[in-house]
């Protein structure tokens, strides 16, 4: 999670802050207290009508094209730096499809675990590279093996 927070709330210009998009129930699986993501815009993308008012500088949208036409609009695009979508399947998938998709982080952890969700084959006609902020050695946590992994269109 440290290594995802830094990730997705550096930027270069301290003006500037991230945007993280995700699902309703990726945004659901955050815990209470760390709602909203600090530090960064939340977008959240749902279907149905949700009020999250309470949060600052967190926006609700209907489609991930609506989200991106906000961060193209007056209001946003001096606002923020970088985007990052971070869940769930279908929004990774929509993600890649996307014309606006540049760059892939992915973390692949070398264990197996008893999963009900599963996300497609996301490197599929992509290129892997190397990014000198990331880590290229195996890392473990927990005792968990994990090694991060950055790919371009």
């Amino acid at each position: 999670m440290s290594y995802f927070s830094k990730m997705t709330t550096t930027t270069n210009d301290p003006n500037r802050r991230n945007v993280v998009i995700m699902g309703r129930r990726s945004w659901d699986c955050i815990p209470s207290k760390f709602k909203p993501l600090p530090n960064r815009i939340n977008f959240v993308l749902s279907r149905s009508n949700l009020n999250l008012s309470e949060y600052p500088d967190t926006f609700v949208f209907n489609s991930l094209q609506k989200a991106i036409d906000v961060l193209h609009s007056e209001a946003f695009k001096d606002l923020f730096e970088q985007v990052w979508i971070i869940g769930g399947a279908s929004l990774y998938e929509e993600a890649l499809n996307s014309s606006n998709f540049y760059k892939l982080y992915l973390t692949k952890i070398h264990k197996v675990f008893d999963c009900d969700t599963f996300i497609p084959d996301l490197t599929k006609n992509l290129k892997e590279i190397d990014e000198p902020n990331v880590p290229k050695e195996v890392q473990e946590e927990n005792g968990v093996n994990f090694s991060y992994h950055v790919y371009i269109k």
